[in-house]
């Protein structure tokens, strides 16, 4: 039975996890899925692997590999919403994703990852990567930014 914590609260996340413990940053896309670790401190994210996006029972070995090499305690995934803040397609699909990663028994936070491509891409512009080496990073350095924002979250008193 799926009984794990799925949120979009940061102070849930952290009363599931009150000794912190490291976390797996994901970035679902339709052809991969960008992964990225924080430390067990919560203190900063780091782009991780790339993984090609198939069926999930195969998804969902791959990133259960990752969690085991790291002894992750947690997961965040980016939750893409519209402009306005609305849900779509692509929101009720990511939910629907992280609702299935429940199996693997981890609390998991959804967060607004409205920007973190575009936010990913100009940081790999600025550390002068070729056209080539950022299409192959770019999924991994954007699941860094949306772990690094949601651990910002938090590590802050104000949630």
């Amino acid at each position: 039975m799926n009984t794990a914590l799925v949120t979009t609260s940061p102070a849930a996340l952290r009363a599931a996890l009150p000794e912190g413990g490291a976390l797996l940053g994901i970035d679902l896309g339709t052809k991969t899925i960008g992964t990225a670790l924080c430390d067990a401190a919560w203190r900063i994210a780091s782009p991780g692997k790339t993984l090609a996006r198939g069926k999930f029972t195969a998804d969902k070995t791959a990133i259960a590999a990752l969690i085991a090499g790291r002894d992750a305690r947690g997961i965040v995934i980016g939750l893409p919403l519209n402009m306005d803040g609305s849900e779509g397609p692509r929101s009720q699909s990511s939910r629907a994703y992280a609702r299935n990663l429940g199996a693997l028994g981890l609390p998991i936070l959804l967060w607004d990852e409205r920007w973190s491509t575009a936010s990913a891409e100009r940081s790999l512009i600025a550390q002068d990567f070729s056209r080539a080496r950022r299409a192959e990073r770019i999924d991994a350095a954007a699941a860094a930014v949306i772990l690094q924002a949601a651990i910002d979250a938090l590590t802050s008193a104000l949630f």
